[in-house]
């Protein structure tokens, strides 16, 4: 089918897109600096309109090809689901927080964003990367929920713990940061609500109106390349959001990029190996090691805007987040393509 077809030629393709995008973001950003501040008139509160319209239709696809009824199964895998938490909540946000100190403790703003960053899994673009590497979508789709819940209720504790009491423990200021559950929920709300309702919606109703025929081999194939095609314009848009400061002062988006780097490598392989070890398939595998190995990029730049402030040091280390997290889990996408065919010979 000539969707197919689209799909097949960006997907041959998709990490010289990604890149196009990202220069062509950095060269709007940079000869047109005027254009983040048209951008961001088209705002919400601390939400980006655009970037929130780019990151939904990213998400609608796959979530209109994960069969619903199958999810509450995926709970019976429960050692897998209990290591996957446990390194997500526990490792995650530590390991986040041993980096900034690491690499940042002269940098109190970077590092403050950074373990903001830390303090929440993600559950937007993880849809996407385990579509792209082919891991298990009702997997995924049960534990971006659980992720979802777990970030309503926790994430100010999480912050209380790590800002107020860890930081002085190792010779830093402690920071107050002040937000309620209902914040987090919109956030939530906006980034994974919207598309999870839109794919039931699609999934169970257009089924029943126009039959499985239909929906399966003419609406499935039709929606797919709006994953690829809003993922490149979401990069596009982040990236020229805050091309002229990457061109400024890239000494600083490398010191922010060094430690997010080495979190996505580290989460990803210990959640892999740690997987594998215990006898989850490639797609069960898969779909926990993007789970955790990405962060709620939206939800921490939302925190750092509204404490912080829009110009403040803790929102520019969230906005470098996404920046870093797209070349650097499309690697890990190519990396979970050569460990497929190398040691999940099932």
């Amino acid at each position: 089918m000539p969707a197919n077809t689209r799909l097949s030629f960006l997907d041959n393709y998709l990490t010289l897109w990604i890149f196009l995008a990202m220069i062509l973001g950095i060269g709007i950003g940079y000869f047109m600096p005027d254009s983040s501040a048209w951008i961001n008139s088209f705002s919400s509160g601390s939400t980006n309109v655009p970037l929130a319209v780019g990151l939904i239709i990213m998400m609608f696809p796959p979530l209109t090809k994960v069969d619903f009824t199958l999810v509450p199964a995926m709970f019976k895998q429960g050692k897998l689901l209990w290591i996957s938490l446990f390194i997500t909540w526990i490792v995650g946000p530590l390991l986040m927080f041993l980096l900034a100190i690491c690499f940042l403790s002269d940098k109190p703003e970077y590092l403050t964003g950074l373990i903001i960053i830390g303090l929440a899994p993600c559950i937007a673009m993880v849809i996407v990367w385990n579509e792209l590497a082919g891991g298990n979508r009702e997997l995924t789709a049960g534990l971006v929920g659980i992720n979802s819940v777990l970030q309503v209720l926790f994430f100010s504790a999480y912050a209380y713990f790590y800002l107020e009491i860890m930081l002085p423990l190792f010779g830093l200021s402690g920071i107050h940061i002040d937000i309620s559950f209902l914040e987090i929920a919109q956030t939530v709300g906006v980034y994974l609500g919207i598309p999870f309702v839109a794919a039931v919606f699609s999934r169970f109703v257009l089924r029943k109106v126009k039959g499985d025929q239909w929906f399966f081999y003419r609406f499935i194939p039709f929606v797919s390349p709006f994953t690829l095609v809003a993922l490149l314009f979401t990069i596009m848009l982040m990236f020229s959001l805050k091309g002229h400061m990457i061109v400024a002062i890239p000494l600083d988006v490398l010191r922010i990029a060094i430690p997010l780097v080495l979190f996505f490598g580290s989460m990803f392989l210990l959640m892999f190996f740690t997987a594998k070890k215990v006898g989850a398939s490639y797609a069960d595998t898969a779909a926990v090691s993007f789970t955790a190995s990405g962060n709620n990029f939206e939800l921490a730049i939302a925190v750092s805007i509204g404490v912080f402030g829009l110009n403040s040091g803790q929102a520019f280390a969230g906005v470098i987040g996404p920046l870093v997290e797209v070349p650097a889990l499309l690697l890990l996408v190519k990396f979970a393509a050569w460990a497929r065919k190398n040691y999940f010979f099932n």
